[in-house]
């Protein structure tokens, strides 16, 4: 049972319309030559694959940020979030988390709180795993007030193949650590945006499960985490 369900995993509504349109050229690939049908087969499964939505299970304590995003940690850095959020210019602490092509793609929201503001700006499709891909890429912006009451954001921006972002998110809604809120198409990044005293508790390199692993604790003291390769 345990490997039919790792198997059978959800599919998000958003990559129905990718799944037709990949199956229908496979058809089409198989009219003009078996060889070429076979790769559209093998597209489509890529296609299903990178639409999985599964069920995740976040831990539910106040203070806890989750991380938004399924990828590995790219940095942590001091940074100005974006102008559009109205947070001001001083830098906080950023913790970008990098998607490729394989990883899962929908987003969940960090932590518990209110949705202050969504903006979205048109921008480039440099690779996400630049720096310049912040300041630089399409991105969608939101900002919220945790129900501790910090302010923090968290930021979608479209990567070197990604040409779409989805947001389902409005000003003044409440919302839930772990609840599904768009996803970024075919590798992009995400990033988090810390207040001024909450220490980052992963480390550069690190694996990060969206909507599991802990990206920060507003309520503790701890100071950042190092990590070592081993």
């Amino acid at each position: 049972m345990d490997a039919l369900k790792a198997v059978m995993v959800p599919i998000n509504r958003e990559g129905y319309r990718f799944i037709a349109i990949f199956a229908v050229a496979t058809i089409i690939l198989f009219w003009i030559a078996d060889p070429l049908g076979w790769l559209g087969v093998v597209l489509t499964c890529w296609c299903v694959y990178f639409f999985r939505d599964p069920d995740r299970t976040t831990p539910n304590r106040d203070g806890l940020i989750i991380s938004p995003a399924d990828g590995v940690v790219q940095s942590i850095e001091m940074a100005v979030p974006p102008a559009e959020l109205g947070m001001g210019d001083e830098p906080r602490q950023r913790i970008a988390v990098f998607m490729n092509v394989f990883n899962v793609h929908v987003n969940r929201i960090p932590i518990d709180g209110e949705i202050t503001a969504v903006s979205y700006r048109p921008g480039k499709f440099f690779n996400a795993s630049l720096d310049k891909a912040s300041t630089d890429n399409e991105r969608q912006a939101i900002r919220m007030t945790t129900s501790m009451g910090q302010d923090i954001a968290f930021v979608q921006i479209a990567g070197l193949v990604a040409r779409r972002i989805v947001c389902g998110l409005f000003e003044g809604q409440r919302v839930r650590a772990g609840e599904r809120f768009g996803l970024i198409r075919f590798g992009s990044r995400v990033d988090v945006y810390l207040d001024d005293v909450t220490a980052p508790l992963v480390a550069v390199g690190q694996t990060a499960v969206a909507g599991e692993t802990v990206l920060a604790d507003c309520d503790s003291d701890e100071e950042r985490r190092r990590g070592d390769v081993r």
